[in-house]
Protein backbone atom coordinates (compact mmCIF):
# COMPACT_ATOMS: atom_id res chain seq x y z
CA UNK A 1 0.00 0.00 0.00
CA UNK A 2 1.25 3.45 -0.92
CA UNK A 3 0.81 6.29 1.56
CA UNK A 4 0.48 9.92 0.49
CA UNK A 5 0.46 13.06 2.60
CA UNK A 6 -2.04 15.30 0.85
CA UNK A 7 -4.25 14.85 -2.21
CA UNK A 8 -2.03 16.55 -4.79
CA UNK A 9 0.74 14.14 -5.71
CA UNK A 10 2.00 13.02 -9.14
CA UNK A 11 2.21 9.39 -8.06
CA UNK A 12 -1.43 9.05 -7.01
CA UNK A 13 -3.43 6.54 -9.04
CA UNK A 14 -5.00 8.17 -12.14
CA UNK A 15 -8.46 6.97 -11.03
CA UNK A 16 -9.66 5.55 -7.75
CA UNK A 17 -12.49 4.03 -5.74
CA UNK A 18 -12.57 5.97 -2.48
CA UNK A 19 -13.86 5.77 1.05
CA UNK A 20 -13.41 8.49 3.66
CA UNK A 21 -13.17 8.46 7.43
CA UNK A 22 -11.05 8.40 10.56
CA UNK A 23 -10.89 4.58 10.70
CA UNK A 24 -9.67 4.61 14.29
CA UNK A 25 -9.02 0.97 15.17
CA UNK A 26 -10.02 -0.39 11.73
CA UNK A 27 -12.69 -2.50 13.44
CA UNK A 28 -14.95 -5.12 11.85
CA UNK A 29 -17.35 -2.49 10.55
CA UNK A 30 -14.46 -0.73 8.83
CA UNK A 31 -13.21 -4.06 7.52
CA UNK A 32 -16.59 -4.83 5.95
CA UNK A 33 -16.59 -1.43 4.24
CA UNK A 34 -13.04 -1.91 3.00
CA UNK A 35 -13.90 -5.35 1.63
CA UNK A 36 -16.74 -3.82 -0.37
CA UNK A 37 -14.48 -0.99 -1.52
CA UNK A 38 -11.68 -3.26 -2.73
CA UNK A 39 -14.18 -5.53 -4.48
CA UNK A 40 -15.75 -2.58 -6.33
CA UNK A 41 -12.30 -1.25 -7.21
CA UNK A 42 -11.24 -4.59 -8.66
CA UNK A 43 -14.38 -4.92 -10.80
CA UNK A 44 -14.03 -1.34 -12.05
CA UNK A 45 -10.26 -1.58 -12.66
CA UNK A 46 -9.62 1.22 -10.18
CA UNK A 47 -7.16 1.69 -7.34
CA UNK A 48 -8.77 1.33 -3.91
CA UNK A 49 -8.12 4.42 -1.82
CA UNK A 50 -8.78 5.45 1.78
CA UNK A 51 -8.77 9.10 2.80
CA UNK A 52 -8.13 9.64 6.48
CA UNK A 53 -7.11 12.50 8.76
CA UNK A 54 -4.33 13.32 11.20
CA UNK A 55 -4.91 14.72 13.71
CA UNK A 56 -8.41 13.40 14.32
CA UNK A 57 -10.81 16.27 13.47
CA UNK A 58 -12.18 16.26 17.00
CA UNK A 59 -8.63 16.58 18.37
CA UNK A 60 -8.28 19.74 16.30
CA UNK A 61 -11.64 21.21 17.26
CA UNK A 62 -11.12 20.39 20.94
CA UNK A 63 -7.79 22.24 20.87
CA UNK A 64 -9.35 25.23 19.08
CA UNK A 65 -12.26 25.29 21.53
CA UNK A 66 -9.90 25.14 24.50
CA UNK A 67 -7.86 28.02 23.08
CA UNK A 68 -11.02 30.03 22.40
CA UNK A 69 -12.23 29.46 25.95
CA UNK A 70 -8.89 30.58 27.34
CA UNK A 71 -8.95 33.78 25.28
CA UNK A 72 -12.69 34.44 25.48
CA UNK A 73 -13.10 34.03 21.72
CA UNK A 74 -16.04 32.32 20.06
CA UNK A 75 -15.47 28.53 19.64
CA UNK A 76 -15.62 26.92 16.18
CA UNK A 77 -18.99 25.87 14.77
CA UNK A 78 -17.69 23.50 12.11
CA UNK A 79 -16.77 19.86 12.09
CA UNK A 80 -14.70 17.63 9.84
CA UNK A 81 -15.13 18.15 6.07
CA UNK A 82 -15.64 14.43 5.71
CA UNK A 83 -16.70 12.62 8.85
CA UNK A 84 -19.65 10.50 9.83
CA UNK A 85 -21.74 11.29 12.88
CA UNK A 86 -24.69 13.26 14.11
CA UNK A 87 -24.83 16.87 15.16
CA UNK A 88 -21.65 18.49 16.51
CA UNK A 89 -21.26 17.90 20.25
CA UNK A 90 -22.33 20.67 22.58
CA UNK A 91 -18.92 20.51 24.23
CA UNK A 92 -15.95 19.84 21.98
CA UNK A 93 -14.12 16.79 23.33
CA UNK A 94 -11.42 14.76 21.66
CA UNK A 95 -11.98 10.98 21.68
CA UNK A 96 -9.43 8.73 23.23
CA UNK A 97 -7.26 7.22 20.51
CA UNK A 98 -7.54 3.51 19.74
CA UNK A 99 -4.63 3.28 17.33
CA UNK A 100 -1.64 5.31 16.28
CA UNK A 101 -1.37 6.36 12.65
CA UNK A 102 1.22 3.61 12.13
CA UNK A 103 -1.15 0.90 13.34
CA UNK A 104 -4.06 2.30 11.35
CA UNK A 105 -2.03 2.22 8.15
CA UNK A 106 -0.84 -1.32 8.89
CA UNK A 107 -4.43 -2.52 9.24
CA UNK A 108 -5.55 -0.67 6.09
CA UNK A 109 -2.81 -2.46 4.18
CA UNK A 110 -3.87 -5.81 5.64
CA UNK A 111 -7.36 -5.10 4.29
CA UNK A 112 -5.99 -4.88 0.75
CA UNK A 113 -6.15 -1.11 0.23
CA UNK A 114 -3.95 0.13 -2.63
CA UNK A 115 -3.32 3.67 -1.41
CA UNK A 116 -4.00 5.77 1.67
CA UNK A 117 -4.23 9.55 1.56
CA UNK A 118 -3.53 11.19 4.92
CA UNK A 119 -4.79 14.77 5.13
CA UNK A 120 -3.54 17.10 7.82
CA UNK A 121 -6.61 18.42 9.56
CA UNK A 122 -6.38 22.11 10.34
CA UNK A 123 -7.90 25.50 9.55
CA UNK A 124 -7.75 25.18 5.78
CA UNK A 125 -9.37 21.76 5.58
CA UNK A 126 -11.94 22.48 8.27
CA UNK A 127 -13.21 25.57 6.43
CA UNK A 128 -13.56 23.87 3.04
CA UNK A 129 -17.14 24.07 1.76
CA UNK A 130 -18.90 20.84 0.69
CA UNK A 131 -18.78 21.89 -2.98
CA UNK A 132 -15.09 22.77 -2.76
CA UNK A 133 -14.39 19.44 -1.11
CA UNK A 134 -16.10 17.66 -4.00
CA UNK A 135 -14.45 19.74 -6.72
CA UNK A 136 -10.95 20.21 -5.32
CA UNK A 137 -10.39 17.00 -3.39
CA UNK A 138 -12.57 14.26 -4.87
CA UNK A 139 -12.60 15.25 -8.55
CA UNK A 140 -9.48 17.32 -9.28
CA UNK A 141 -7.22 15.90 -6.58
CA UNK A 142 -8.01 12.18 -6.41
CA UNK A 143 -9.83 11.63 -9.74
CA UNK A 144 -12.49 9.67 -7.94
CA UNK A 145 -14.80 7.42 -9.93
CA UNK A 146 -16.56 5.66 -7.05
CA UNK A 147 -17.21 6.82 -3.48
CA UNK A 148 -18.37 4.56 -0.65
CA UNK A 149 -19.54 6.21 2.58
CA UNK A 150 -21.23 5.20 5.82
CA UNK A 151 -24.89 5.70 6.62
CA UNK A 152 -24.20 8.75 8.82
CA UNK A 153 -21.76 10.48 6.49
CA UNK A 154 -21.49 14.29 6.59
CA UNK A 155 -18.84 16.48 5.03
CA UNK A 156 -17.71 20.06 4.48
CA UNK A 157 -17.47 23.06 6.76
CA UNK A 158 -20.20 23.03 9.41
CA UNK A 159 -21.00 19.48 8.22
CA UNK A 160 -23.27 21.00 5.59
CA UNK A 161 -22.80 18.23 3.02
CA UNK A 162 -24.73 14.95 3.18
CA UNK A 163 -25.22 11.79 1.15
CA UNK A 164 -27.91 13.34 -1.09
CA UNK A 165 -25.61 16.21 -2.02
CA UNK A 166 -22.73 13.84 -2.72
CA UNK A 167 -24.94 11.58 -4.83
CA UNK A 168 -26.19 14.54 -6.89
CA UNK A 169 -22.63 15.74 -7.40
CA UNK A 170 -21.65 12.27 -8.58
CA UNK A 171 -24.31 12.42 -11.29
CA UNK A 172 -23.03 15.82 -12.38
CA UNK A 173 -19.26 15.11 -12.16
CA UNK A 174 -19.14 11.50 -13.30
CA UNK A 175 -18.57 9.37 -10.22
CA UNK A 176 -20.78 6.77 -8.56
CA UNK A 177 -21.78 7.04 -4.91
CA UNK A 178 -22.79 4.16 -2.63
CA UNK A 179 -23.76 4.00 1.02
CA UNK A 180 -23.15 1.15 3.46
CA UNK A 181 -25.40 0.65 6.46
CA UNK A 182 -24.09 0.00 9.95
CA UNK A 183 -22.31 -3.27 10.68
CA UNK A 184 -23.65 -5.25 13.62
CA UNK A 185 -22.40 -8.15 15.72
CA UNK A 186 -25.00 -9.97 17.82
CA UNK A 187 -27.41 -7.11 17.20
CA UNK A 188 -25.03 -4.38 18.40
CA UNK A 189 -23.54 -1.75 16.09
CA UNK A 190 -19.78 -2.02 15.70
CA UNK A 191 -18.17 1.39 16.01
CA UNK A 192 -14.98 3.06 17.18
CA UNK A 193 -16.97 4.36 20.16
CA UNK A 194 -17.89 0.79 21.13
CA UNK A 195 -14.24 -0.28 20.89
CA UNK A 196 -13.19 2.69 23.05
CA UNK A 197 -15.81 1.77 25.65
CA UNK A 198 -14.60 -1.84 25.76
CA UNK A 199 -10.98 -0.74 26.17
CA UNK A 200 -11.89 1.79 28.85
CA UNK A 201 -13.69 -0.98 30.77
CA UNK A 202 -10.71 -3.31 30.39
CA UNK A 203 -12.84 -5.83 28.48
CA UNK A 204 -10.16 -7.03 26.09
CA UNK A 205 -12.26 -9.98 24.91
CA UNK A 206 -15.05 -7.65 23.78
CA UNK A 207 -12.52 -5.32 22.16
CA UNK A 208 -11.05 -8.27 20.25
CA UNK A 209 -14.52 -9.36 19.13
CA UNK A 210 -15.24 -5.85 17.80
CA UNK A 211 -11.83 -5.55 16.15
CA UNK A 212 -11.70 -9.09 14.77
CA UNK A 213 -8.24 -9.50 16.32
CA UNK A 214 -6.52 -8.85 19.66
CA UNK A 215 -6.03 -5.19 20.45
CA UNK A 216 -2.41 -4.38 19.67
CA UNK A 217 0.14 -1.58 19.56
CA UNK A 218 3.25 -1.61 17.41
CA UNK A 219 6.35 0.53 17.16
CA UNK A 220 10.11 0.79 17.46
CA UNK A 221 11.67 -0.31 20.72
CA UNK A 222 13.18 2.81 22.28
CA UNK A 223 15.88 3.40 24.85
CA UNK A 224 14.50 4.46 28.20
CA UNK A 225 15.87 5.37 31.63
CA UNK A 226 16.72 1.71 32.35
CA UNK A 227 14.75 1.89 35.62
CA UNK A 228 13.11 -1.47 34.94
CA UNK A 229 16.51 -3.08 34.51
CA UNK A 230 17.66 -1.58 37.80
CA UNK A 231 14.53 -2.99 39.48
CA UNK A 232 15.22 -6.45 38.06
CA UNK A 233 12.51 -6.24 35.39
CA UNK A 234 14.06 -4.95 32.14
CA UNK A 235 11.44 -3.57 29.78
CA UNK A 236 11.02 -2.71 26.12
CA UNK A 237 9.62 0.78 25.62
CA UNK A 238 7.25 1.74 22.79
CA UNK A 239 5.88 5.26 22.40
CA UNK A 240 2.14 5.73 21.96
CA UNK A 241 1.99 8.93 19.90
CA UNK A 242 -1.16 10.37 21.43
CA UNK A 243 -1.67 11.78 24.94
CA UNK A 244 -4.98 9.95 25.56
CA UNK A 245 -4.95 6.26 24.59
CA UNK A 246 -8.24 4.38 24.73
CA UNK A 247 -6.67 1.70 26.96
CA UNK A 248 -4.51 2.36 30.01
CA UNK A 249 -3.23 0.18 32.81
CA UNK A 250 -1.38 -3.09 33.36
CA UNK A 251 -1.94 -5.88 30.82
CA UNK A 252 -1.04 -9.46 30.03
CA UNK A 253 0.58 -9.33 26.59
CA UNK A 254 2.24 -11.23 23.78
CA UNK A 255 5.12 -9.71 21.80
CA UNK A 256 5.58 -10.42 18.10
CA UNK A 257 8.59 -9.61 15.95
CA UNK A 258 11.63 -10.70 17.92
CA UNK A 259 11.46 -14.49 17.73
CA UNK A 260 9.65 -17.09 15.64
CA UNK A 261 7.12 -17.58 18.43
CA UNK A 262 5.54 -14.67 20.32
CA UNK A 263 6.94 -13.87 23.74
CA UNK A 264 4.63 -13.77 26.75
CA UNK A 265 4.81 -10.75 28.98
CA UNK A 266 3.21 -8.12 31.15
CA UNK A 267 3.05 -4.44 30.21
CA UNK A 268 2.24 -0.98 31.53
CA UNK A 269 0.45 1.35 29.12
CA UNK A 270 0.28 4.85 30.55
CA UNK A 271 2.27 7.66 32.14
CA UNK A 272 4.04 5.76 34.96
CA UNK A 273 2.82 7.91 37.90
CA UNK A 274 5.31 6.52 40.42
CA UNK A 275 8.46 7.45 38.50
CA UNK A 276 7.48 10.00 35.86
CA UNK A 277 4.01 11.50 35.90
CA UNK A 278 5.03 13.69 32.94
CA UNK A 279 2.12 12.75 30.69
CA UNK A 280 4.23 11.07 28.02
CA UNK A 281 2.50 7.82 27.18
CA UNK A 282 4.66 4.71 26.89
CA UNK A 283 4.01 1.01 26.55
CA UNK A 284 6.59 -0.71 28.77
CA UNK A 285 6.80 -4.46 28.22
CA UNK A 286 8.50 -7.02 30.43
CA UNK A 287 8.89 -10.44 28.82
CA UNK A 288 8.35 -13.26 31.30
CA UNK A 289 11.09 -15.45 29.83
CA UNK A 290 13.60 -13.51 27.76
CA UNK A 291 15.49 -15.73 25.28
CA UNK A 292 19.14 -15.77 26.35
CA UNK A 293 20.41 -15.86 22.75
CA UNK A 294 18.93 -12.40 22.09
CA UNK A 295 21.17 -10.64 24.60
CA UNK A 296 20.15 -7.72 26.78
CA UNK A 297 19.96 -5.04 24.08
CA UNK A 298 18.81 -6.99 21.02
CA UNK A 299 15.34 -5.44 20.88
CA UNK A 300 16.39 -1.80 20.51
CA UNK A 301 15.48 -0.37 17.12
CA UNK A 302 13.29 -3.33 16.18
CA UNK A 303 9.64 -2.90 15.29
CA UNK A 304 7.46 -5.14 17.44
CA UNK A 305 3.73 -5.69 17.82
CA UNK A 306 2.31 -6.11 21.30
CA UNK A 307 -1.08 -7.81 21.73
CA UNK A 308 -2.89 -6.68 24.89
CA UNK A 309 -4.75 -9.82 25.97
CA UNK A 310 -6.16 -9.11 29.45
CA UNK A 311 -6.17 -6.17 31.83
CA UNK A 312 -4.87 -6.79 35.35
CA UNK A 313 -5.55 -3.36 36.90
CA UNK A 314 -5.23 0.39 36.41
CA UNK A 315 -1.92 2.18 36.87
CA UNK A 316 -0.97 2.65 40.53
CA UNK A 317 1.15 5.20 42.31
CA UNK A 318 3.50 3.37 44.68
CA UNK A 319 4.97 5.01 47.76
CA UNK A 320 8.53 3.81 47.27
CA UNK A 321 10.86 2.11 44.82
CA UNK A 322 10.60 -1.10 46.84
CA UNK A 323 6.80 -0.95 46.71
CA UNK A 324 7.05 -0.49 42.94
CA UNK A 325 9.36 -3.52 42.68
CA UNK A 326 6.93 -5.60 44.72
CA UNK A 327 4.01 -4.40 42.60
CA UNK A 328 5.75 -5.41 39.38
CA UNK A 329 6.57 -8.82 40.86
CA UNK A 330 2.89 -9.29 41.72
CA UNK A 331 1.89 -8.33 38.17
CA UNK A 332 4.39 -10.82 36.75
CA UNK A 333 2.96 -13.56 38.97
CA UNK A 334 -0.58 -12.71 37.80
CA UNK A 335 0.50 -12.80 34.18
CA UNK A 336 2.12 -16.20 34.63
CA UNK A 337 -1.06 -17.47 36.30
CA UNK A 338 -3.13 -16.12 33.39
CA UNK A 339 -1.04 -18.01 30.85
CA UNK A 340 -0.97 -21.15 33.05
CA UNK A 341 -4.75 -21.19 33.25
CA UNK A 342 -4.80 -21.41 29.46
CA UNK A 343 -2.16 -24.10 29.23
CA UNK A 344 0.45 -21.73 27.82
CA UNK A 345 4.07 -22.77 28.21
CA UNK A 346 4.96 -19.18 29.17
CA UNK A 347 3.74 -19.89 32.70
Amino acid sequence: MRVFRGFRHPDLAPRCALTIGNFDGVHRGHQAMLALLTNEARHRALASCVMTFEPHPRDYFAAVAAKAQATGARPPASESPAEGGGAPPARMTAPRRIATLRDKLIELERCGVDQAVVLRFGPQLSSLSPQAFIDDVLVEGLHTRYVLVGDDFRFGARRAGDYAMLDAAGDARGFDVARMMSYEVHGARVSSSAVRAALAAGDMDLAAALLGRPYSISGHVLHGKKLGRNLGFPTMNLRFAHPRPAAMGIFVVRVHGLTAQPLAGVANLGVRPTVDDAGRVLLEVYCLDWPAHLGNDAAYGHVVRVDLLAKLHDELRYGSVQALRDGIAADVAQARAWFAARGDAAA
